[in-house]
């Protein structure tokens, strides 16, 4: 009985846990219109587990509205982190990350996020159709008369609505436990139209083609090019090929920006970015 009185309550402690970050608040400013400029300012952050590691030591760069901005280096470096800030998943320690200007802590989290739109390395599909996943949480933000257009439309910037449309049940088709019943490339192309289907101003790519094959990695690549049309786009990119044309591409290494310029300016200096390149490019010959 004391094992199970002590599990009760460590149970009733976790239910008790306030989130740092509540999605379901009511607080905060409504955004409904925004340009899409994102600047990091003097952006400082450590992980809760891991209080005495430093990851982001002073980060500062702006993405002005419409810009592919890249982020790469080495593992570790604190580029999938940034991302996770701006998705508010967590909070800087120190310095700002703004949007349109405003400081996104003073902005309502369910609000603010309607205007993200992220595809991460392994997307999540659950048990359901290919329409409801791309539909998923669409109606507790807000979004409840999405018709069939837009979802078509959506579907189309993602390269997958042909492929779903010669399946025999067409959207209605089911996806399976963790998207089981679809390959790789179709799981993903589900994910960017569902991060399409908000028409999000900012779109997040956290190494979304990684743990594709080669044949696979070109038709997402495709998708993702053609989504990141008209819209603020920041990736991390792990294959730099794909990062080639960026607007941008800020060079991390041990938690800090320490290049930043397109892929011609930084391939002149010979610098981290440079090294990173020939190594890909040792790595692909071999």
């Amino acid at each position: 009985m004391s094992k199970a009185r002590q599990a009760a309550q460590s149970f009733l402690r976790i239910l008790d846990t306030k989130p740092e970050i509540d999605s379901m608040t009511t607080e905060g400013q409504t955004i409904k219109n925004v340009t899409g400029e994102l600047e990091f300012r003097e952006v400082h952050f450590r992980y809760p587990t891991r209080r005495h590691v430093p990851v982001l030591r002073g980060i500062n760069f702006t993405v002005k509205p419409g810009q592919f901005v890249a982020l790469v280096g080495p593992s570790g470096c604190g580029k999938s982190t940034s991302i996770s800030l701006i998705e508010q998943f967590y909070r800087p320690l120190a310095g700002q990350i703004l949007l349109d200007g405003v400081d996104i802590t003073s902005l309502n989290v369910a609000s603010y996020r309607n205007h993200i739109g992220l595809v991460q390395q392994e997307p999540i599909l659950y048990q359901g159709t290919i329409r409801e996943n791309i539909l998923m949480g669409m109606s507790d933000s807000g979004f409840e008369d999405i018709s069939d257009d837009e979802l078509y439309s959506a579907a189309r910037k993602a390269n997958i609505h042909d492929f779903i449309m010669s399946l025999p049940d067409c959207y209605e088709t089911l996806c399976g436990s963790k998207g089981t019943l679809l390959s790789g490339g179709q799981k993903q192309r589900v994910a960017i139209a569902r991060a399409l289907i908000r028409n999000p101003k900012v779109l997040l790519l956290d190494e979304a083609t990684s743990a594709l094959d080669s044949e696979s990695e070109k038709v997402v690549q495709a998708a993702l090019d053609a989504a990141a049309e008209g819209r603020t786009t920041i990736a991390v990119a792990h294959r730099l090929s794909t990062i080639q044309n960026a607007d941008k591409i800020c060079v991390f290494d041990k938690g800090r920006i320490v290049e930043e310029g397109t892929h011609d300016q930084l391939l002149e200096k010979g610098g981290i970015y440079y090294s990173l390149v020939e190594m890909q490019a040792l790595e692909g010959s071999s």
